[in-house]
């Protein structure tokens, strides 16, 4: 003869189990994801506030006069608000006795990036018709300055430009946005011209 208490027991044993053995999955959180960012169109503006030289930059930029320059002539900031990043260019002008010097600032200021950067791609540029001459400076991994330039007439003027963004480095959620950006560097680059005075 099956007991009462048996009756009871066998039920909420059984209940227990099928509730417990449902809930043993372990939890599995979703990765963590970047947030989606909707590129503006590219249109460009002449900039032609600066006594040594012009270039185009895209409309959703804004330039502002940059403090680390200390007054100098030429020294500006092209703002992405979009994107929290910033353009800092610094001008120099150039003696013939000088330009090996600035040369060789540029490139010791990019491979000090190299305590975090995978790897440095070089790839220079000239447009003899335009007098330009100069370098482009990829920095790979997760550094805090992902591309950076300079160009020159070689005889006048010297431009170095560095990207950084207002963040903490993460190249994986950074790409898109350097590549972004690094066209709109290649314009700025193609479409500067030099002024020279009368």
């Amino acid at each position: 003869m099956i007991r009462p208490r048996l009756l009871i027991f066998v039920p909420a044993m059984l209940t227990w189990s099928l509730l417990t053995g449902s809930c043993n999955r372990s939890y599995t959180p979703k990765p963590s994801g970047y947030v989606r960012i909707d590129y503006p169109e590219k249109f460009y503006r002449l900039y032609d506030e600066q006594p040594f030289y012009r270039f185009e930059i895209p409309r959703y930029t804004t330039v502002e006069n940059n403090p680390d320059g200390a007054g100098e002539a030429g020294w500006i900031n092209v703002d992405f608000p979009q994107f929290n990043g910033k353009i800092h260019l610094s001008y120099k002008p150039v003696t013939p006795e000088t330009l090996g010097d600035y040369i060789t600032d540029s490139r010791t200021l990019v491979y000090k990036h190299m305590v975090k950067a995978r790897g440095i791609e070089e790839t220079p540029f000239i447009h003899r018709d335009k007098k330009q001459f100069g370098m482009i400076y990829d920095l790979k991994g997760d550094v805090a300055s992902a591309v950076q330039f300079f160009i020159t007439d070689s005889t006048s003027h010297f431009l170095r430009g560095s990207l950084y963004f207002n963040c903490r480095p993460n190249r994986d959620s950074l790409n898109p946005v350097i590549a972004f950006i690094r066209e709109d560097i290649i314009h700025m680059i193609e479409t500067t011209e030099w002024k020279y005075g009368k």
